[in-house]
């Protein structure tokens, strides 16, 4: 449940463009799985907890993950200043779940599509969340300016800090949604007990 952030943040020249240019882009999305073993839904559960994601505090039953880089076209201006012209994202979102190592039988193949249905569209939630902050990274950077920057040195620091709030935003709403689902009562819970009792 438990989002990795790494920011690549690349900055190359582009060619000429002779408007400020909003990229058109779409994310990469991947799906990668672990093996879990059992044949019940305390097994599988317990399974999960051993062979899951690891994160700084230990392991989780699911990730999201992604890897952000870019193109930029900073482009002097005649006053002297440097703006941002374009912004090219590429972002490769990674959900990491859990899968049975083996065919499991009747009830329990039926009780498992239900929670890895109700993981996955979980983590969406987090992908979804890590694509509307690009949408709005590029939003509000394009068109950025700094003064008095003819060498567009100031305006790469002043983004980085703008992208940092950006960031630190998206990592507050992941941990939000968690909390949520996660609490008493809360979706991932009741996956997690439907699993764990068959039900």
């Amino acid at each position: 449940m438990t989002t990795a952030f790494r920011f690549c943040l690349l900055a190359a020249g582009l060619a000429a463009l002779p408007t400020l240019a909003r990229a058109d882009w779409k994310a990469v999305e991947k799906v990668q799985t672990y093996g879990v073993t059992g044949k019940t839904g305390p097994e599988l559960y317990e399974s999960i907890g051993l062979n899951g994601p690891k994160v700084s505090v230990g392991r989780t039953i699911a990730l999201t993950n992604f890897k952000l880089t870019w193109r930029r076209d900073y482009r002097p201006q005649s006053d002297g200043s440097c703006m941002l012209a374009s912004a090219q994202p590429n972002l490769v979102i990674t959900y990491t779940l859990p899968k049975p190592a083996a065919k499991l039988s009747s009830p329990m193949k039926e009780h498992w599509d239900v929670f890895a249905e109700g993981l996955r569209r979980h983590e969406l939630v987090h992908g979804q969340r890590i694509k509307d902050m690009v949408t709005e990274i590029v939003a509000f950077s394009v068109g950025f300016s700094a003064p008095k920057d003819p060498g567009c040195k100031k305006i790469r620091v002043e983004l980085t800090k703008l992208l940092a709030a950006a960031s630190q935003a998206q990592r507050q709403h992941s941990r939000d949604f968690d909390r949520v689902e996660m609490s008493d009562g809360g979706n991932v819970h009741q996956l997690i007990l439907r699993l764990v009792n068959g039900q």
